[in-house]
């Protein structure tokens, strides 16, 4: 409906219309030219024809190339090249070698895993040392021990500061114990039971020759180690620290073997371990912080022991000094000298199954109970003769286990 009435509208105006329409040739063209043209088309077919059969025949002539592909690394290099930043790198290059020679120069850094693969020694015990490992804090002013006074500097920010100069003393003294003990055969102990102090004190005892701890002490290993040591093997060395085997049956019934020296790295977790200790006379050495008694250990190093790393200085400093002790007894033995009274496990054995009298009378101090000086006296003789039987079977028993 809406086409139809659009044709009655606008047919009326179409029809009434003037223009007429006519059809016309917009140029005019000659026959002879349109000749011509036809036989330049097709002489330029036939010599592009040509030319493609002769590129067609020097493809087939030459044979088949291939274009080489472009890796990643060499189109990096193109772009750098492109933009600049080769050249600029090269420039920072020269300039680098040039300028290298000029300035200062730092031999010595800090690598945490060289306190551990190579401990410094005695001699290396430097105040610079000690205070770049933190040995000189302490703990607050209200944690302090009072015994520790004659060890403290001063205070910085609520905090002890300890003195240096005591550290490094106190630390040449234990060094110089724990090599004494080494060359005469002691047996050594290093224990540090806090996170961490593992591995130094595995160090520290292989360097020494001795015996490492460093999880929970049992309580009783001294007081009673005839029952909780029992199972422990126990054997015969020579001055070479050779086993011999053939002395190893007389040691079945022989007593638990105690450390000669024990060197505690935290001595606040282990006072069951310094008091026993204490009770069997065993000398210790400790590293003793500000709220820590110095009075527990027979040898106290004041020094941080909450620094990982002043432990490890303090650590390693000891077994090198064990390392040292033990050389000089090996030097020792090949030159024919035993740096320790040699005595032979069968009579050992014998002097410790043996009757008090008897051990007496082997060991030359028999008691004749009458001093002249009056019965007190004669109670102090007695308890000072039993004392050095005990210490001389103590350093028997020590003997055999180095």
């Amino acid at each position: 409906m809406i086409v139809r009435k659009a044709l009655i509208r606008h047919g009326r105006r179409l029809a009434h219309s003037p223009r007429q329409w006519t059809r016309s040739l917009a140029t005019e063209t000659d026959l002879h030219d349109l000749q011509d043209t036809t036989e330049a088309i097709d002489s330029s077919l036939s010599n592009a024809t040509l030319q493609t059969k002769s590129i067609e025949s020097q493809a087939e002539k030459s044979g088949v190339q291939y274009v080489p592909q472009i890796d990643a690394r060499t189109q990096m290099s193109q772009q750098l090249l492109g933009d600049g930043t080769k050249y600029v790198y090269d420039r920072h290059r020269r300039q680098q070698k040039l300028q290298n020679p000029l300035g200062t120069t730092v031999d010595k850094g800090y690598q945490p895993h060289r306190l551990l693969t190579d401990p410094p020694r005695p001699s290396d015990i430097t105040l610079e040392l000690l205070l770049a490992s933190q040995a000189h804090l302490g703990h607050k002013t209200s944690h302090w021990n009072p015994a520790n006074s004659r060890y403290i500097f001063g205070i910085r920010q609520g905090i002890h500061i300890i003195s240096l100069d005591v550290t490094a003393a106190h630390l040449r003294r234990a060094c110089r114990v724990v090599s004494s003990v080494a060359e005469r055969g002691g047996l050594i102990l290093f224990v540090g039971t806090r996170p961490g102090q593992d591995r130094c004190v595995v160090t520290a005892a292989t360097m020494a020759g001795g015996c490492h701890l460093f999880d929970r002490w049992t309580p009783g290993s001294i007081t009673n180690g005839d029952q909780i040591l029992r199972s422990c093997r126990k054997q015969v060395v020579d001055e070479f620290d050779r086993e011999v085997p053939e002395q190893g049956a007389a040691l079945k019934d022989a007593s638990a073997l105690k450390p000669d020296l024990v060197v505690c790295m935290n001595p606040i977790e282990n006072w069951v371990m310094l008091h026993e200790c204490g009770m069997h006379g065993v000398p210790t050495i400790g590293i003793i912080d500000t709220d820590a008694n110095p009075t527990w250990v027979t040898y106290p190093i004041p020094a941080n022991d909450d620094s990982l790393r002043c432990v490890q200085v303090i650590a390693g400093a000891l077994g090198r000094a064990g390392q040292e002790g033990q050389a000089n007894r090996r030097e020792a033995a090949l030159a024919g000298e035993v740096t320790y009274r040699p005595n032979r496990p069968k009579r050992i054995a014998d002097r410790m199954n043996a009757s008090p009298r008897a051990v007496e009378a082997a060991t030359g101090l028999a008691n004749t109970g009458d001093s002249g000086m009056g019965p007190a006296a004669d109670g102090v003789a007695n308890r000072s003769r039993n004392s050095e039987v005990d210490k001389n079977l103590g350093y028997h028993r020590a003997e055999l286990a180095s």
